[in-house]
Parts: C-alpha cells; structure tokens; sequence
C-alpha cells in the first residue's frame, strides 16, 4: 500500500532534500555563532529563537493550516524559507548582520516549522486511510527519509564549514527548501482544505480535544519536559565538541551523523515491529530505551565512544516517533487534525526553547560534565512520565471498549 504512491514519493524525496539542508545547518549555524561571536550563551539564544515560535504561533497556525489545506501550506513555508536563510550569509558578507538582526532573522525561520510539520504528517491519513497501524509505518519512512540525510549530512557540513565556512553552508541550506517547493508543487496531489464543522470552530479547538482525550493530552504534557531535553542536545553536541574535542567541526559532524546512522536503522526495524506489537506500547518501551545512551556521554569519553552512544539513542528514536504519529494523525476527527497536530507541536514549543536558553548557563557554571547530565537527567524525566501516560491512556482506551461491548451485547 505504502509503494507505488506517487505523492509519498514526492514528499519523501522533498523531506530527504530539505533534511539534508536543514542537517547541514544544525551544525552550520550554532558554528557561525561560537566563532563569530565565542559565546555559547549567544549561541543558545539564537538557536530558542528558531523554536520560540512553535510555542508563541504554533497553536494558531492550526486554524491556517485548515484554511489553506496541508499542500499550500507546506508550498508557502518552504517559499519563505529558502530565501530568508541565504539572508544571514549575505547580510554578513556585506557586513550587515547584527546580532539582534541574526536573531529577528531565525525567529521568522521557526514561524514556519510548526505548520509545516502540522501540514507534512497531516497529508498522511489522506493518502493512507485512518489504520493507525499502515499511518505509523508512513510516519516511521518519513522519520527514515528525515533522518537520511544525517548520516552525511552534519558530516559534510564539518568538512564544507573548515574548507569554506559556516556561512556558505547555510546558502545551500536556502537551495534545498528552493528543490522540496518544486517537488511538493508538482508531484503531491493531496493536502486539500479542511471544512470547518462545529467541532474544529475556533482557534483553540486542538486544545479542547486534547484536554479531553485520556491518552493524547496527559501525553502531550510530558513532551514540555522530553522535547526540552531533547532541544538541548543541538546546542551541547556543537558545544562538546568545540569545547572538550579541540574546537574540531568534524567531530560535531561525526556525532550528528552517527545520531542519523541509528535513526535510519530504526526507521527501517520500526516498520516490522508495528505488525507485532500495539503502537502505544511499542512508544512507551521506546521512549526508556532511547535515554540510556545519553547518560555515557557524561564521563570525559574519546569522542568515538560520544559518536556510537548517539548513534545508539538515535536507534530507538523511530520507536517512539512513528507509532505516536500514527496515534496522533488517525484518533482526531479529519477536521480536527491540523489543530490537534499543532496544539502537540505548541506543548513541544514551549520546552524546546527552555531546553536550548538552558545550556549555555550550565555550561558556564558546570561544564560539559554537568550538562550532559542536565540533558540525560531531563530525557529521563521525561521518558518515564511518557511511558506512564502512555501506558494508563491505553489501559483507559481498553476499558472503554470493553465498556461499550458490555452495553452493546449484555448477557441474558
């Protein structure tokens, strides 16, 4: 069902080239700032700026997703995004770029991410139906095609940004969203505009339901703690290895690299473990499994050893990602899932800055040792409480379906 199908295939490829851009810069920017600038608390900030407006816009950008339908709004956001990253090269060439500039510049960036995201996994139950199961392994090629290009990716981005610097990395990051908009623009047949019905009336929609689903909205809570964590990983991996591994951009893009090795691995065994275990429970024993490495890299490791620790936690990444993806994208009513999409992506916003502003400080007062405690320590908090909810709204779900075969077939 999944081949063959000519619009994944467009959005497959698109999501390949634009990662591989967006790869590239991971490394690229938080680069340019530490060595423009030598400050790893000008660094955080700028990288927050980038997911501050996930948790600012994010739930309004429910309603234009519905408006303008997934396909358009995955055509303008890309639109955008292509020139407006090629603006921080050029402004610094000329020698224009300021900080508060480079800061507006990437803030305008991130008001993008959350509908077009919201948009990209939206499209998916269109194509594929609402089986939660089918909609995870799509969801589990989209994280495969994501994570593609951080195999060579954050790799050539420390070659390109030694030989020709961190700004010429990022004009070709511009390029990438230019292909992925032609691609979406004249292969992707799907992505129509939503109706609204009285359920999915208003901005806060997404919000109500989840308020009100046992299982997505204690679930969504836990991701303020896990993508905060999580956010703060693309600020202490620069940073370790600026700091602990010689100022060498290679080793940063060795271990981003090595994250995209085990996320690729994942995606593909993902796909076979749907077919034998439940979604929910697959992402509870996945989302434990996926902290563990992170606590190595604590100790003062050769950075090959910090390279496979990452490579290993990036492994079990699919296994929470796709099935949650499944969930999320068929339980919602079909008007209501662009709002819900990014009312989860808002609860992810409002950590992920926190995670990013966070490090800089930690750093400054306890050093790589202490950080990477702070984002292990952080993962774990919240893996446990994901695991939790995850576990008792299923149990929940159980028991109102045992409920409503009761009531439909009662004993004589």
């Amino acid at each position: 069902m999944l081949r063959g199908n000519r619009s994944l295939q467009a959005l497959l490829l698109a999501e390949i080239v634009s990662s591989t851009g967006t790869a590239m810069t991971f490394v690229a920017l938080p680069w340019f700032v530490l060595v423009t600038s030598g400050s790893a608390s000008r660094m955080s900030i700028v990288l927050a700026a980038e997911v501050v407006p996930m948790a600012l816009l994010g739930i309004p950008s429910g309603s234009v997703v519905s408006r303008l339908g997934s396909r358009v709004s995955m055509l303008v956001s890309d639109a955008v995004r292509a020139p407006l990253i090629a603006l921080v090269p050029v402004l610094h060439w000329a020698g224009a770029l300021s900080f508060p500039l480079l800061v507006a510049i990437v803030f305008v960036l991130g008001v993008f991410i959350a509908p077009y995201m919201g948009a990209q996994r939206t499209i998916i139950p269109e194509l594929f139906g609402d089986d939660e199961t089918t909609v995870a392994k799509a969801s589990g090629l989209f994280g495969g095609a994501a994570q593609v290009p951080n195999v060579l990716g954050p790799a050539v981005a420390g070659v390109l940004i030694a030989a020709l610097g961190a700004p010429s990395v990022l004009v070709v990051d511009g390029a990438t969203f230019a292909v992925a908009f032609v691609l979406v623009g004249l292969l992707v047949q799907a992505g129509r505009r939503l109706p609204a019905d009285d359920e999915s009336r208003g901005v806060l929609a997404g919000v109500r339901y989840l308020a009100r689903d046992r299982l997505l909205g204690p679930v969504t809570l836990t991701l303020v703690v896990l993508d905060g964590a999580g956010n703060a990983f693309s600020v202490a991996v620069p940073l370790l290895a600026f700091t602990r591994y010689h100022r060498d951009p290679h080793v940063a893009g060795w271990i981003f690299t090595g994250f995209g090795v085990g996320a690729v691995l994942g995606s593909v065994v993902v796909v076979k473990l749907l077919d034998r275990f439940q979604p929910i429970r697959l992402a509870a024993a996945g989302v434990l499994l996926v902290t563990l490495p992170i606590w190595i890299v604590v100790a003062d490791v050769p950075w090959p050893v910090a390279c496979v620790a990452v490579s290993t936690c990036g492994f079990f990444v699919p296994m929470v990602n796709a099935p949650f993806m499944g969930i999320l994208t068929t339980r919602p009513p079909v008007t209501l899932r662009p709002k819900v999409m990014t009312a989860v992506l808002t609860a992810s916003g409002l950590g992920a800055p926190l995670g990013r502003l966070a490090i800089g400080p930690v750093f400054q007062r306890f050093g790589n040792t202490g950080t990477w405690i702070a984002l292990a320590g952080g993962l774990s908090t919240g893996a446990i409480l994901f695991g939790a909810a995850a576990l008792r709204g299923s149990a929940g779900d159980a028991a109102n379906l045992a409920g409503m075969a009761a009531v439909a077939d009662p004993e004589p």
